[in-house]
């Protein structure tokens, strides 16, 4: 496969996606009056997306390139990433915290989550050999 170009700039805008999405969410759930138990919760799922939307692009992106992926994998990788979105909004829609905070929780994780697959592409794209 031929090694895809991948500008400075774009890999510079998806590492501050990841990480302004990341710090901001994290520095959130430090700063917010909730239980340890809550902070957990909504900690537990920004790891789980990570993991589910990092997977997925690799998984979509082996299959482009006609790399044996199984179904089940696949599956998992869109049953995964779902999930957590849904594990998300589920949470905040029963939390008593305000309006602004549960829109900030929910950008700073979309955010996170577009960063995440932003930075993986750019690290598959520049580990390509020419």
């Amino acid at each position: 496969m031929k090694k895809q170009n991948v500008s400075t700039a774009f890999v510079a805008a998806s590492w501050v996606a990841l990480g302004a999405g990341m710090i901001g969410y994290i520095t959130g759930l430090v700063r917010a009056e909730m239980e340890l138990n809550e902070k957990g919760y909504y900690f537990t799922i920004l790891l789980y997306g990570l993991f589910a939307v990092v997977s997925l692009q690799k998984a979509v992106r082996d299959r482009m390139e006609n790399i044996k992926v199984t179904d089940i994998y696949y599956g998992i990788c869109w049953f995964a990433t779902l999930s957590s979105i849904v594990l998300l909004t589920v949470g905040l829609f029963n939390a008593t915290i305000l309006p602004s905070e549960k829109g900030f929780y929910a950008f700073a994780f979309l955010l996170a989550l577009f960063g995440a697959i932003a930075v993986q592409k750019n690290t598959r794209d520049n580990m390509m050999e020419d």
